[in-house]
């Protein structure tokens, strides 16, 4: 999601997350909340897919400084897996982290809608899972709100290209 400015790039991304998602919080006994993210993250893929022109645009013209924020991120990813991340819960920790930094860094770097509610979907989804992190369990209600918000926000309406005055 990071390299890509098409649709079908973002989308594509947008369901790998899910997957990855509900996967790591299966075995944290969230069976319900790992449902929720997977339907909530496959909405909001398939949504993507549909809408905006039908591109990949992976790596486009002007992309270099997503690429070192990839290439960076996976030296610290790789430093983090390795030194910090031991215990029970550390592939879910490292996710939240990483999708949080990568999401959030991307969002910023971009002004188009689709990319933006792209991040917006991943977050919604990856702060479903946090609260799996603490000792005490939250049950599965933040990884329904996190499904519904993530596959809600696709749905928000893009506004075209603006028209000039005028001319």
């Amino acid at each position: 999601m990071v390299l890509s400015d098409g649709r079908r790039g973002l989308a594509l991304g947008l369901a790998a997350l899910t997957i990855g998602l509900a996967v790591l919080a299966w075995p944290a006994a969230m069976t319900v909340g790992a449902v929720a993210i997977a339907a909530g993250g496959l909405i909001a893929a398939a949504q993507c897919w549909r809408s905006g022109p039908a591109t990949w645009e992976i790596m486009p013209a002007g992309s270099t400084a997503r690429l070192i924020l990839c290439i960076s991120s996976g030296l610290v990813a790789l430093w983090v897996a390795s030194a910090v991340t031991t215990g029970t819960g550390a592939p879910l920790r490292f996710a939240v982290v990483v999708v949080l930094v990568l999401m959030g860094a991307r969002m910023l770097m971009s002004r188009q809608a689709q990319v933006v509610l792209t991040g917006i979907a991943s977050l919604a989804l990856v702060l479903g899972v946090a609260p799996d992190l603490a000792p005490g369990s939250h049950g599965s209600i933040p990884a329904i709100v996190g499904g519904l918000i993530a596959a809600g926000v696709m749905f928000v309406p893009r506004a075209g290209p603006a028209e000039k005055v005028g001319t």
